[in-house]
């Protein structure tokens, strides 16, 4: 029922297919081929919305392309957009390195729900799971990696006075410590207004140093403006003379905002760096919100509206850790741009139904669907069920061709875009299936529940928003009866366990309105950013994390745990270092 496959398209057979949408550009199929000067072709409606967000390379090579010569709209430099004086970022190492995925590739698995499916029975809604999984760092422990730009935005108001602001200088100078030399840093205050308190440097030993002294310079005072702080951190990004390949903002506030009250009011303050659909483009934003008074609600906004993760830091004395995670996954981006395309193998016969992607943009046509992931870090899974409508088969004891299964990434290290394209995914169709043939996949079910899980989490959350702390908990009542009469659960599923436990949670921190709105708002929206994204995010001390490995909750030492909280093995060496330092 699985299939795995890693394999680089080299040779003609890769210009015959566009490498935006991934389809075949054969001619005389309604659609107008535009052939640029370095030979690439794409679809005419695919390149000329490429080049409409302002990409003037080829995406299939990087070759530069002159603007006269292309026979669409290219949008204007934005040269009269104002300079806040951010350009002076220090130029990059000369000695910069990415580290290539080098002879492993981003892989993909597909299993099919079952091995067989009878010749006589069609199924409206049959699911076939993807798993894209990211290849390992080569050395971990080296500075041969992609380099980063990274901007820390902190609050500094009031409320962070003493032992608060104490911790986040702590944490803040790990980061400057396991940063490499080829990375560049930039930290940012606000309370009332917003203050650069570092440039974008390079963290040498002299750039530490600064860096540090920038820290420790930090006094809290005033009121709580997010948007203030943002803005300069994403200024500092956008005005950059230089550019890092992988580029993220850290945003870290214990408070309410004192000028935004509610998301929408946030989000409209925000530039479109940090509020783009567009993967190309985006600044993704990790926000950090701790204690029982922050504004968990624009929090996960901001992280969800960029791209980013939100994180919910319940115990400031791992503030530390939360960013261990989190820089652990920046440090190990080891693809960019990631589409996957799944396309039916048996068009006008099998159709695509739905796409469960969660936060990723996806398109989805009957025979066609798209899912944008962008970056991953080395070692990261994403999965995703493609539900297909698999009609009766007139020709019993044969097989049904499902899917075919595509993607294209920038491998970093090589800076070229790799595709990755895998065996077509067929299902047997005997007149008569045996209990084995009809056997239902694990992963398959395991993916489901997770899918259940989210979508029960985001249910509550709207219930409990609306004062409803009663259906809220219904719905995650039913949801883990559900989930424990699952194929997977009752087969002993680890993964399914810990998903039950996160439901449990949730329903113990609805139990009254008061602590919703201390601890359950925050830890549903983190949890349902997690998931949206799969991506990991601090949870408090949820189930399976490395975070609570010294709290109430021992980690699960096995696989089970990294499954269900997202976490790769460069968060968890961080983790670690973290939790070893502090001790």
């Amino acid at each position: 029922m699985s299939r795995q496959y890693s394999l680089r398209s080299q040779g003609p057979s890769s210009h015959n297919i566009c490498s935006i949408c991934w389809s075949d550009l054969t001619t005389g199929q309604g659609q107008a081929i535009f052939t640029a000067d370095c030979s690439h072709s794409f679809h005419y409606p695919c390149i000329a919305n490429n080049v409409h967000h302002g990409n003037l390379c080829c995406p299939a090579c990087r070759a530069k392309w002159d603007k006269s010569k292309l026979p669409f709209q290219v949008p204007p430099l934005q040269q009269n957009k104002a300079k806040h004086g951010f350009d002076d970022d220090e130029p990059l190492s000369s000695a910069a390195l990415s580290q290539s995925s080098g002879p492993h590739n981003v892989t993909i698995k597909t299993y099919t729900e079952t091995s067989a499916i009878p010749a006589a029975d069609s199924r409206p809604q049959y699911p076939v799971l993807v798993s894209i999984c990211a290849p390992p760092l080569q050395d971990p422990d080296s500075e041969a990696r992609t380099p980063i730009d990274l901007v820390t935005v902190l609050d500094v108001s009031g409320s962070m006075n003493g032992q608060k602001l104490d911790l986040v200088k702590q944490a803040v100078k790990f980061v400057i410590e396991n940063m490499g030399s080829s990375d560049r840093l930039s930290i940012v205050s606000f309370s009332n207004s917003s203050r650069r308190v570092l440039p974008l440097r390079r963290m040498t030993i002299d750039g530490r140093e600064s860096a540090i002294q920038a820290v420790e310079s930090l006094e809290a005072g005033g009121g709580t403006d997010i948007a203030e702080g943002l803005k300069k951190g994403a200024h500092i990004l956008e005005e950059r003379r230089e550019r890092n390949p992988v580029a993220s903002i850290i945003l870290l506030s214990d408070g309410q905002d004192n000028y935004s009250r509610v998301p929408s009011q946030m989000l409209k303050k925000l530039p479109a760096s940090v509020r783009s659909s567009d993967m190309q483009h985006e600044i993704p934003v990790h926000t950090f919100g701790f204690g029982n008074d922050h504004d968990a609600k624009i929090m996960h906004a901001i992280s969800d509206a960029s791209g980013g993760t939100f994180s919910y830091i319940e115990s400031v004395g791992i503030i530390q850790d939360a960013f261990a995670l989190c820089i652990g996954g920046l440090l190990s981006v080891v693809a960019q741009e990631l589409r996957l395309t799944v396309r039916s193998a048996s068009p006008g016969v099998v159709k695509i139904v739905s796409i469960p992607s969660g936060r990723y943009v996806s398109l989805i046509s009957d025979e066609q669907g798209v899912v944008d992931v962008g970056n991953m870090y080395a070692e990261e899974e994403k999965q995703f069920l493609v539900y297909l409508s698999v009609p009766l088969s007139s020709a019993p004891n044969t097989k049904t061709s499902l899917l075919d299964v595509l993607c294209v990434y920038k491998d970093l290290g090589l800076d070229e875009f790799i595709p990755v394209q895998g065996e077509r995914v067929e299902i047997s169709r005997p007149e008569f299936c045996s209990p084995a043939e009809l056997a239902v996949s694990m992963d398959v079910d395991r993916q489901r529940n997770r899918l259940l899980v989210a979508d029960a989490i985001g249910e509550a959350q709207r219930l409990a928003e609306l004062g409803n702390l009663e259906a809220a908990r219904a719905v995650l009542t039913q949801r883990r009866e559900t989930l424990l009469t699952s194929t997977a659960a009752k087969a002993g599923d680890d993964v399914s366990h810990l998903f039950e436990a996160e439901l449990k949670d949730i329903m113990d921190k609805m139990a009254s309105m008061n602590l919703y709105e201390q601890a359950g708002r925050a830890y549903a929206l983190s949890g349902m950013s997690s998931h949206g994204r799969q991506r990991a995010s601090a949870r408090g001390a949820a189930a399976g994390s490395c975070l609570a490995a010294n709290g109430p909750r021992k980690q699960l030492a096995t696989q089970a745990a990294r499954k269900s909280t997202y976490e790769t093995s460069a968060m968890v060496r961080m983790v670690r270092k973290s939790q070893n330092k502090r001790k």
